[in-house]
């Protein structure tokens, strides 16, 4: 099958890890991503076949609650509300639209968005390690296939052990589990 002319857009995709299996089937995969792609002026072309969005969790996410209100005070969450807001106006410009998903793990986006369309951990779907992540959006449920994840220190999985606020330590925490990934392709081609 051939699937060059389907769109997909990959939002603040970084490494392009949840797009790869659209981009290994051969679909014309855009990562439209900082610094050389900014959401809040892109515009997308008219005949994009589907959409995933994964704005920066940094000013959302539980893990950084201590934070909150300093990034309300100086102006990080609205910068970051920026975002999240970029890639929904391109979703809503995009009329015919097969699917569309905005990622983010748990914390405060869950206020402003609602209730997500769905909850899962890498271990829902082979990836044997925990990272509570929530998906909004109008997309195929992907089937689980569940593996029991590994306990590496006190707190959990692995992606614990990455502390710090190195670009590095920020991209290897915001990589689309491989499963996961291959699981929403397989239910939204």
């Amino acid at each position: 099958m051939n699937n060059s002319d389907k769109i997909i857009l990959d939002l603040c995709g970084g490494t392009g890890s949840w797009s790869e299996p659209y981009q290994e089937a051969g679909y014309d995969v855009r990562i439209i991503t900082l610094p050389l792609f900014d959401v809040r002026t892109y515009i997308p072309p008219p005949n994009t076949y589907g959409i995933l969005a994964a704005p920066v969790c940094t000013d959302f996410s539980v893990s950084g609650a201590q934070y909150w209100q300093d990034k309300d005070t100086d102006g990080r969450t609205i910068e970051s509300m920026g975002i999240v807001i970029g890639c929904l106006r391109i979703i809503g410009m995009c009329e015919d639209l097969e699917f569309w998903s905005l990622e983010n793990p748990v914390g405060r986006l869950r206020r402003w968005m609602g209730d997500p369309t769905l909850v899962f951990n890498p271990c829902d779907y082979g990836d044997s390690y925990t990272k509570k992540t929530l998906l909004w959006g109008r997309f195929n449920i992907p089937r689980k296939d569940p593996v029991k994840p590994v306990r590496v220190c006190s707190q959990g999985s692995w992606i614990q052990t990455l502390g710090g606020k190195s670009e590095k330590t920020k991209m290897l925490r915001s990589i689309t589990p491989l499963g996961f990934a291959k699981s929403f392709f397989i239910a939204n081609p």
